[in-house]
């Protein structure tokens, strides 16, 4: 095997690098080079030989873990097929869900770098992915339960197709249109499809030379699209994602500029922000709102270019939403305008690393023209800021504010940075407020790199280092909890980026420092006294935290959560103060810290542990000082204690022994070697305290004993500094926020030494050999021991085996034969971890579990109840099987504490992995860690067959403490060792049998346990193999008859519910056939053939066997699987079975279904029966299955390809044609050509689906032949087994009536709604068996009909359903005779229509209708069109056929504009209905019958009614009110019998206004024009405030207004609608004045940057708001200021010279001096001109422009005026000391000393006596 000399050609793809950096990095390459060997031949060999199963699964886990271990370390040949070949294992069409999904997650993984392959490597087909995403996302038969899929499918599928679509070919996109756009039909749900497809497969990555196959080909098409459409219907949201993708793939290649203001408006209404007053917000826009993550990727694409358009709207955005973000406003909107800027500026970091930093790769740059400059950052900066800083101090919390502040420090630290520096200063000064001190800390930490790095563009931050530390001391406070930990993390933070090193002496000896850099010289002088005044507050902290002060008596002695994490923080921060340190401070900080530990004697539980973990921080950074000062003093104080014998035998002990072996044990956690000096006392300390009786003192002297052995047998770095020489070399201020360098990374490695080693073995030889002879001769009795004692030997052995487990080589022998058949070789990966194990010395792992296997069982013998022994022993079994030195948990932790900060201090600018040295070497440990923790894969053998069985003895002992641990290891080992559980399983299941009489109950609970398995893991009993679901299923079931079983322990019952749920959720149909596709044999070939594989290929006759062998698989599963369905009956039919058992075989029953094989007949017959059964839980098990069986036994229908230019005669034009036209009207319902005969319906080509051919016309449509003449009847003899028997049943009229019966019964009063299974039950019937058994139904359904209560008419509705639908393919004279009889049944069943069912008819009718050709139901239609309003069964029979109706209709969408137009005609004269559930039945009826008629681009006028035809005749009927200025609603509902036109006129206006309440969310364009003209009335009625008196009309006009308002306007609109305000505002009514101004307000910022697009119109509208400032009525004016601030607040015209003058010049108008009379329009432009000065101060809530002093003064001359421009300075004045308060200390530097005079004067209220 010549691996090394392959080795020398070989480039990999990306390797790890921290594997080079391991002390034993020179055997890795060649350890990974074989490893790939082996699973390279062996997966090949896998699939050549067509064993799927455990072959290709168990060796591409393998390949994961190779992934996770070396990265990709292998050749790009390598690669490539790699990808291929789990492409194609992917796309095999009958694999099962769960293997699809993990050859899924591997090819994520594969495909992760794309930066590594690029599109000429690699291509991969599109369609294949497309299909199996279709099949199991749009599945058929997942509803009716035939398949079962695991509930992360989809998101898996969607990451793996947003994996694979770079290396979709080019042509891909073309076809891909092809296959969607004919489903582009906007009514109907088939639109949400087409468009999320659009999104997730559309290859957006391409070279310039292809974009014209590529977005060139829809990018016109679906943005015109999305412009035009409105109200965000749910597709929308996939669109935005779609063309963000876009964006950020092609910077430079697709021009935004045009639709820069159309995306900005969408995206601030997509905020859904509230504004105005009294604003509703239309439903649709809270569900459908864009996701934040794509607009973030959208704005960061539009950024920079010549003029850099996107930034303006930028700036603006942000401006008039910066108000949102003050803490004092919160709302259910909160959340995403914190994540927005959140994620906004990490974003543009990741665009400027693309541009700046990227390692240079295939995938092509962004052109210079469109790169983002300083400028444009500084530009990005400046927007954010504001909103940032607001943010800090949200309610919510500043993480945010914090991640976006750390952000635009890394884009530009000048600017971001200064601002939170200024808080922080102030929040260290302030006792009151300590949230604005976590908060302010909070985003220091993040900005901590920018602010210290040797940075030009802000080179003066690092003189803020010292004065930032010193003043955080006051942090570490005992009092304040969350104050203390956020110091400890600030303090960690910039040590750790600061080598706190004195060098106030440099400037003498260097010459070249800068100005700067000598200040920082001389600062320095100062990190000594910070170290000590830590310390000294450290030791502050803890000496009030010490048991007796924090705790009575009564309560326990251990650590409460809080403190745990306290003393987690000291100790990390002291220990990396003391790693940062100079010699020099470091020796006067150890001496002090020695002379704190040992001048006192510390209690063991709180502070000493706190005392102790700071030496250990301490000596670990440099062990042979501290060691020299610690270890004599301690020893000599202990030994002196113990030399007294008697105390060896003492309960309690002398604190001073306790507190010097709890500090002894914490210092030996240092360097090993350094122990080796003081090995001799060591050990006699070890050996006497060990043994000491005292529990407290043996149990520190056993953590010493670990913590000695794991010092010297483990491999870990020595030192963490922030430069790898240490700190006395260079000028150390210059390494200040220096990363470390992954290349010369200088990792000081602690491997043991021989030395080292050999005093391991001596060590375990003195202590761990003595207690294993004490346990023997506890277990034969020669020498008896005590339980206390027995504990205490114990415990030495546990630590003796965690101290030194990385020594002790793991157990080894036989392995267990034959669990599963395979022909490939499935062993496991050795992987070396730096250790060679000595074989010449004794094996104690061996020893240690022959041992504990005897004590185990002698225990569990004599004295059972001895738990805390039995704890023991599983966790030492647990370490014998698993620990190598590390244990997972741990590791987990660890990882995820590294990664969080990774993410806090790291620099995404240049990336390149620069990160601080400490946190590269912990990387480097960490991977060092991870190669021991791998045990995927493990081979079982017979020590853990023993191990096992062992554990499970302990799972079904007596006690339940002791059951749920043991079972913890278990399921740990089992998911650990392969295949293990085929040999444990039916272990288990012996205890549940039936026949087994000795079982306890204790034994029978554990073993049910067993097979519930852990919450998280694996679960036994929905195994994913026939073998073990086999045996299990069964077993369950049978448990039912086992003596053992009680249900009236409450606790079992439990039990099995949480199995059967287990199972529910956890099951995936398994699969049956397994078959290799020819094209994976190929790419297995190609594998064998590239150089170094293992193995040869498989010979020819290896090759015949595994094609036999995969054949006999197929056929034995498919056996297996009808075993475990017969097995399930037999348990059934036994009569002591009890009921839960029952439900459970029932259950599991209906599990089985699958869409592969049909179900054994003699479970469709007990399915069947239980259609009738007594228990209502199994009745409903039941219907969905039968329904499943009838959809099993579906005939296949004949279908034939038609083109549909053909059927009509007409081709389609070139270009997108869209809507109504001549090629697609012989779909549309025609009542003069409708199939009324046998030859007009057979000739008729129906297409039931109702997109069709309204956008396009796919290719070619399959049509269902309507040449096979269908057989009317299946003959009894031609029926399959299953079928007779569903037939007999459902011939049987005894059966009949029983089950109509029970379906019209009630089963939870007034919740009961219209069930889609039975619907799905009846359907299948009838579409399978045709009409044979409509005759039998029939008495029942007419009977069901009359009666009209709920439950009958439900189940009416039900079957009617499923016979409609049924009855698709069924011939003429059938569907007549059908007709015939439905239509006086249906008639019937609606005029007992009631409040509980007329919903359930609109289902019904709606179901009935979905997705049918219209022109086959036209009795259906024509029925319900007969009159819907005919008044006879009151208002509420008129509104519930109406409803009816509409859910018909709705369903055919664009199909049925000849019965829209009727049905329009035929309500029109109607309109003036007097009943409110009627008007508002119309309004939405109306919407529906408008709804086609929408102005999307490219589409025809349709041929449904037109609004612009409709409003002028409803305006010509409501002539009569426009000429009043205000309208009142003087209809009640008692007079009806008033005919003048003005009472016509309001109830039309009523049902009027109804109508546009319903259109506002639904329609998908908005008819402007026709709106604007009703635009005046609505102003007239809609009243300012809503008075005493509920008046419906009044209410629906605020409420149309409010929602027309929040309408999305296009450019050309927009002067139409300021023409319609302009009118108003002259308007005599002064309500309608005012509510012009409420509409402008919410009209303006739900179309801000459409409007600032089109300069003009600002201008009117400035004009408007000026003119109405000037109003003569009171309120009309308030309003108008308010309005004015609001569009100054979102800049949307600027507060210009031009506009304060104005301003100025109203409010000195002079007012006649005369007492008389005041001239009223002096007065009113007085005011105007105050109020005008109002509204710019308030526009400005939360900061001071230079031009709000200079107002304000303005603002305080006229507080003397006459009211009421007197009570609006008052109230303008208390507004602004109310915002501005909280910040007063920073605002009040804006004003001059004369100003704030003034200010102060005004703001204090005068005195009440003065």
């Amino acid at each position: 095997m010549t691996i090394d000399g392959d080795m020398a050609g070989f480039i990999p793809q990306k390797d790890i690098v921290y594997n080079g950096l391991l002390p034993y990095s020179d055997r890795l390459d060649r350890e990974a080079a074989e490893l790939l060997a082996e699973i390279k031949a062996n997966l090949c060999r896998a699939v050549l030989l067509r064993e799927l199963w455990p072959g290709v699964a168990f060796w591409s886990r393998k390949l994961f873990s190779f992934l996770k271990l070396y990265g990709r370390k292998f050749s790009k040949e390598d690669h490539i097929l790699f990808i291929k070949l789990l492409y194609e294992l992917v796309t095999l069409p009958n694999l099962e869900p769960h293997m699809m999904q993990c050859y899924a997650r591997l090819l994520i993984q594969l495909l992760k770098k794309k930066e590594l392959l690029a599109r000429d490597d690699l291509q991969l087909p599109w369609r294949p992915l497309y299909d199996l995403y279709e099949r199991i996302i749009y599945s058929k038969t997942e509803h009716l339960g035939l398949i079962w899929l695991p509930n992360s499918v989809d998101h898996i599928l969607k990451a793996l197709i947003k994996s694979c679509r770079l290396y979709f070919p080019a042509s891909s996109t073309k076809e891909m249109l092809d296959e969607w756009r004919p489903l582009l039909c906007v009514f109907d749900v088939v639109m949400q499809k087409a468009v999320s497809n659009m999104e997730l497969f559309l290859p957006t990555i391409m070279p310039p030379e292809e974009h014209s196959q590529g977005f060139q080909l829809w990018f016109d098409e679906l943005m015109n699209l999305w412009t035009s459409v409105q109200n965000q219907p749910s597709w929308e949201g996939h669109l935005v994602n779609l063309f963000a993708r876009l964006a950020n793939d092609n910077i430079g290649y697709v021009d935004w500029t045009p639709y820069i203001p159309t995306i900005f408006t969408r995206i601030l209404r997509s905020l859904n922000l509230p504004v105005g007053v009294s604003q509703m917000v239309a439903p649709r826009y809270l569900t459908n709102s864009y996701d934040i993550g794509y607009l973030v990727l959208w704005i960061t694409a539009l950024l920079g270019g010549p003029g850099n358009p996107a930034q303006k709207e930028l700036t603006c955005l942000f401006s008039s939403i910066a108000s949102f973000y003050h803490p004092s406003n919160h709302g259910r909107w909160q959340s995403r305008l914190m994540r927005l800027l959140q994620r906004l500026p990490a974003s543009v970091v990741r665009r400027v690393h693309r541009e700046r930093h990227a390692a240079p790769s295939w995938i092509m740059l962004v052109p210079e023209c469109q790169r983002l400059t300083d400028e444009d950052l500084r530009d990005f900066t400046r927007s954010l800021s504001g909103a940032a800083l607001l943010a800090m101090f949200s309610k919510t919390g500043s993480t945010d504010a914090a991640y976006a502040l750390q952000n635009l420090a890394l884009l530009t630290p000048e600017l971001a940075i200064p601002p939170v520096l200024e808080k922080t200063y102030a929040a260290m000064e302030t006792l009151t407020e300590p949230h604005t001190l976590t908060a302010t800390l909070s985003c220091m930490i993040g900005m901590a790199r920018s602010l210290v790095s040797p940075n030009n563009h802000y080179p003066e931050g690092r003189a803020h280092v010292l004065p930032l530390l010193m003043g955080s001391l006051p942090g570490v406070d005992p009092n304040d909890f969350s104050k203390c930990m956020i110091t400890f993390q600030f303090v960690t933070t910039f040590t750790t980026l600061v080598p706190l090193v004195d060098c106030s002496s440099a400037p003498s000896h260097y010459v070249d420092l800068s100005e700067i850099e000598k200040d920082l010289c001389f600062a320095s002088a100062g990190f000594e006294d910070f170290v000590l005044q830590f310390l000294d507050r450290c030791f502050a902290l803890i000496d009030s935290s010490t048991l007796e002060q924090t705790r009575d008596e009564t309560e326990t002695d251990t650590q409460t959560h809080l403190e745990s994490l306290v003393e987690l923080g000291l100790s990390s921060t002291v220990s990396t103060i003391l790693t940062q340190c100079s010699t020099e401070i470091y020796k006067v900080a150890l001496q002090k810290l020695f002379n704190f530990a040992t001048s006192s004697i510390f209690e063991t539980c709180v502070s000493g542990r706190m005392v102790a973990d700071m030496c250990r921080a301490a000596a670990k950074c440099h062990p042979a000082e501290s060691l020299r000062l610690f270890v004599p003093h301690c020893c000599s104080v202990i030994s002196y204690i113990t030399d007294n014998e008697e105390l060896q035998n003492e309960d309690e002990l002398d604190k001073e022994l306790l507190w010097n072996l709890q500090l002894l044990s914490e210092v030996t956690r240092v360097d090993g070697e350094q122990l080796l000096k003081y090995q001799g006392d060591l050990e006699q300390i070890l050996c006497v305290c060990v043994r000491l009786r005292c529990k407290r003192a043996y149990t520190l002297a056993c953590s010493l004993l670990e913590h000695t052995l794991r010092s010297l047998s483990l491999i870990y770095p020595k030192e963490y500094r922030s430069a790898s020489g240490g700190f006395d070399t260079d000028l150390p201020i210059r390494d200040w926020g220096r990363a470390g360098d992954v290349a010369a990374l200088g990792v000081c490695w602690h491997v043991p030494s021989q030395e080292e080693e050999n005093f391991v073995f001596h060590l375990l030889f003195r202590l761990l050999h003595p207690e294993l002879q004490r346990i023997k001769g506890h277990v034969s009795g020669d020498q008896p021991m005590t339980r206390e004692e027995l504990l205490q030997s114990l415990a030495i052995v546990q630590h003796c085996l965690l101290g030194a487990g990385s020594l002790l080589s793991p157990l080894d022998g036989l392995h267990v034969p034959d669990l599963v058949p395979s022909m490939v070789n499935l062993g496991e990966i050795k992987l070396h971890v730096g250790v060679e194990y000595d074989e010449s010395r004794e094996n104690y792992r061996e020893s240690i579990c022959q041992t504990m296997r005897l004590l185990l069982h002698h225990i569990l013998e004599h004295s059972e109840d001895d738990t805390k022994s039995l704890f023991v022993i599983i966790k030492i079994i647990s370490d014998l099987v698993f620990f190598r030195g590390t244990h997972k948990k741990e590791f987990d932790s660890r990882w995820k504490s590294f990664t969080l900060v990774k993410k806090s201090m790291e620099n995404r600018i240049l990336g390149k992995k620069q990160h601080i040295r400490a946190l590269l070497i912990d990387r480097v440990l960490l991977q060092h860690e991870m190669r021991k923790l791998v045990v995927e894969g493990s081979e079982y053998k017979v020590v853990h067959q023993e191990l096992l069985c062992d554990l499970l003895l302990l799972s079904t002992s007596t006690y339940s403490q002791v059951r749920s641990k043991a079972q913890n290891v278990l399921m740990t080992a089992m998911g650990t060792f392969s295949f293990s559980y085929r040999d444990i399983i039916p272990r288990i299941l012996l205890m549940l049998s039936p026949q087994l009489t000795t079982v306890t109950e204790q034994q029978f609970k554990g073993a049910l346990y067993c097979l519930l398995g852990a919450h998280s893991g694996f679960c036994l009993a929905s195994g994913r193999d026939w073998d073990c679901v086999g045996e299990v299923w069964p077993a369950l079931v049978r448990c039912g008859l086992s003596p053992s079983m009680t249900l009236e322990k409450p606790s079992i019952g439990r039990l099995l519910d949480d199995i059967t749920d287990r199972i529910h959720r956890q099951h995936d149909t398994i699969g049956i056939f397994f078959t290799v596709s020819e094209r994976c044999v190929e790419i297995g070939y190609e594998m064998a053939q590239t150089p170094r594989p293992w193995l040869e290929v498989p010979s020819k006759e290896e090759m015949k066997e595994g094609i036999q062998r995969q054949r006999i698989r197929n056929v034995v599963a498919a056996r297996k699987y009808e075993k475990l369905v017969n097995d399930l009956l037999d348990c059934l039919e036994d009569r002591d079975l009890p009921w839960k058992f029952e439900h459970m075989a029932t259950d599991l029953l209906a599990l089985l279904l699958r869409d592969d094989h049909p179900l054994p007949p003699d479970a469709v017959l007990y399915f069947t029966q239980s259609l009738v059964h007594d228990s209502i839980s199994i009745r409903k098990v039941a219907i969905s299955a039968v329904a499943a069986i009838l959809k099993q036994l579906k005939r296949p229908r004949k279908k034939v390809a038609m083109k549909p230019s053909d059927i009509s005669g007409i081709q389609d034009p070139e270009g997108v044609c869209v809507g109504d036209r001549e090629g697609n009207c012989w779909l549309q319902y025609d009542s003069n050509n409708l199939p009324l005969s046998q030859e007009q319906w057979d000739s008729l080509l129906c297409v039931e689906k109702t997109h069709w051919g309204y956008y396009s016309w796919p290719r070619e449509m399959m049509i269902n032949a309507a040449s096979e003449k269908p057989q009317d009847d299946l003959p009894y003899e031609e029926m399959s087994e299953g079928e007779k028997i569903i037939f007999e049943y459902f011939s049987d009229p005894e059966f009949i009536d029983q089950l109509i019966e029970f379906l019209s019964l009630e089963e939870r009063k007034g919740k009961d709604s219209f069930n889609p299974r039975r619907f799905c039950l009846f359907k299948g019937l009838f579409r399978n068996y045709g009409d044979v058994f409509v005759p039998l139904l029939w008495p029942h359904l007419e009977q069901l009909a009359s009666d009209p209560h709920e439950s009958s008419q439900r189940c009416v509705c039900e079957i009617t359903a499923g016979l409609i639908r049924g009855s698709k393919h069924w011939n003429f004279s059938k569907v007549d005779r059908l007709w015939q009889l439905l239509c006086p049944l249906i008639r019937t069943a609606l005029t007992n229509i009631t409040v509980e069912t007329y919903a359930d008819w609109g289902t019904c009718i709606a179901t009935a209708c979905e997705g049918r050709d219209p022109r086959k139901l036209h009795w259906l239609f024509e029925l319900l069109m007969e009159s819907p309003l005919s008044g006879e069964g009151g208002s509420f029979r008129d509104a519930s056929l109406l409803y009816v109706l509409q859910g018909g209709l709705a369903q055919q969408q664009w199909r049925v504009s000849e019965l829209l137009h009727r049905l329009l005609a035929y309500l029109e004269p109607k309109l003036t209905q007097v009943y409110k559930n009627v008007r508002e039945r119309i309004g939405s009826v109306l919407t529906y019958i408008f709804m086609i008629d929408v102005a999307l681009p490219h589409t025809r006028p349709t041929t449904s009614p037109h609004v612009a035809e409709f409003v002028p005749r409803v305006l010509e009927r409501l002539k009569p009110l426009t000429s009043e200025p205000e309208i009142h609603n003087h209809v009640h509902e008692e007079n009806t019998h008033e005919t003048d036109e003005r009472t016509q006129a309001v109830k039309l206006l009523k049902t009027v206004l109804k109508w546009l309440m319903a259109s506002a969310g639904r329609t998908f364009t908005t008819p402007v024009q026709q709106q604007l003209q009703l635009l005046p009335l609505l102003f007239k009625i809609a009243p300012v405030e809503i008075d005493e008196s509920y008046d419906e009309m009044k209410q629906d006009a605020r409420t149309c207004l409010s929602l027309m308002s929040q309408g999305l306007l296009y450019p050309e609109q927009i002067p139409m609608v300021l023409a319609a305000l302009e009118e108003m505002a002259g308007n005599r009514s002064w309500h309608a004045r005012y509510s012009v101004l409420t509409y402008l307000q919410i009209m303006v910022f739900y179309n801000l940057f459409t409007l600032l697009s089109l300069p003009a119109e600002v201008l009117r509208i400035r004009k408007l708001v000026m003119q109405l400032l000037l109003d003569e009525q009171l309120e009309v004016r308030d309003m108008a200021c308010t309005t004015l601030s609001g569009l100054l607040q979102c800049q949307f015209f600027p507060l210009d010279s031009s506009l304060q003058t104005q301003l100025q010049t109203l409010s000195q108008t002079c007012l006649p001096t005369a007492r008389g009379e005041l001239a009223s329009t002096d007065l009113v432009r007085r005011h105007a001109g105050v109020l005008g000065f109002s509204a710019c101060i308030l526009s400005s809530p939360y900061d001071v422009p230079h031009w709000m002093p200079q107002i304000l003064m303005d603002l305080s001359d006229h507080l003397n005026d006459p009211q009421p421009i007197e009570m609006t300075v008052k109230k303008t004045l208390s507004e602004f000391r109310r915002t501005h308060h909280d910040n007063w200390q920073e605002h009040r530097q804006c004003f001059t000393d004369d100003q704030l005079l003034v200010l102060t004067n005004l703001l204090v209220s005068p005195c009440y006596y003065a």
